[in-house]
């Protein structure tokens, strides 16, 4: 067996990609996420996806979209976000559920984004600036105190969600049914400031974590996780490589042992 194929038999069990390593329970799934550090809801990438862990057929199988979801184990990735991990858009606008320890790996990376996008434009400035002041608001609370359209709301939160300055929350009333979101600045969902860091080598630390929870991926494929593309650069998997963090073999990365 070539060192490749003995990766790729270890990203089989550990990113439970055979029925038979299904998960079974949402604590299995809590467990699988903790073990993996961050998870993609739907397969989008090498990086580990929850509902394929799930082995389960889909809602809707003629359906597109939501249709092909777990027909039963759906809701686990909202409920693993109500157990206290972060749901963020950060994977390209895409959702990736992560651990406490990869938040703190982040935790250099969203300040900077903060400070960036408050800088960078009025209006995310006057968002940034009402959150830090009133805390975590609801949508139709947004749209009410900054005189905002739920259209001009989500051209506004949604940069600042795919580079993490802020996050949101998904909740659900009754009486009557409705869906809604809670925003909050990422220095309210994650107040414990990180000993001070170069934004671009806790980038380094996040790609390798990233590698890590995949086991092996194609060596292309890091440079398209996530929405910071000036922080990565040509350089960056060679330096990962010389610190001797990441290996390649054949094509692909992995975390050196």
């Amino acid at each position: 067996m070539t060192a490749l194929e003995d990766l790729e038999k270890r990203r089989a069990h550990e990113c439970r990609l055979t029925p038979d390593r299904a998960l079974e329970t949402l604590d299995d799934a809590d467990g699988f996420l903790r073990d993996r550090g961050l998870l993609t809801r739907t397969v989008d990438s090498a990086l580990p996806s929850l509902f394929e862990a799930c082995h389960e057929e889909p809602y809707a199988r003629e359906s597109r979209g939501f249709g092909q979801w777990p027909a039963t184990k759906f809701p686990w990735f909202g409920l693993l976000g109500a157990r206290g991990h972060l749901i963020l858009r950060i994977h390209r606008g895409k959702s990736l559920l992560v651990t406490e320890e990869v938040a703190t790996l982040l935790d250099p990376i969203c300040r900077a984004e903060l400070a960036r996008m408050e800088e960078a434009d009025e209006g995310w400035a006057r968002l940034l600036r009402h959150l830090g002041e009133a805390g975590p608001s609801e949508l139709d609370d947004l749209q009410t105190e900054l005189s905002l359209t739920p259209k001009e709301l989500k051209s506004l939160r949604s940069p600042l969600e795919r580079c993490g300055a802020i996050v949101s929350r998904s909740i659900v009333y009754e009486n009557p049914h409705r869906h809604t979101s809670v925003l909050a600045r990422w220095d309210q969902v994650h107040p414990e400031r990180v000993r001070a860091r170069d934004p671009r080598r806790a980038f380094g630390d996040l790609v390798c974590a990233g590698v890590r929870a995949a086991v092996v991926v194609p060596e292309r494929e890091p440079a398209r996780w996530f929405s910071w593309r000036r922080q990565w650069d040509d350089a960056l998997l060679d330096e990962l490589v010389a610190d001797g963090r990441l290996v390649r073999v054949d094509g692909h990365l992995a975390v050196r042992d």
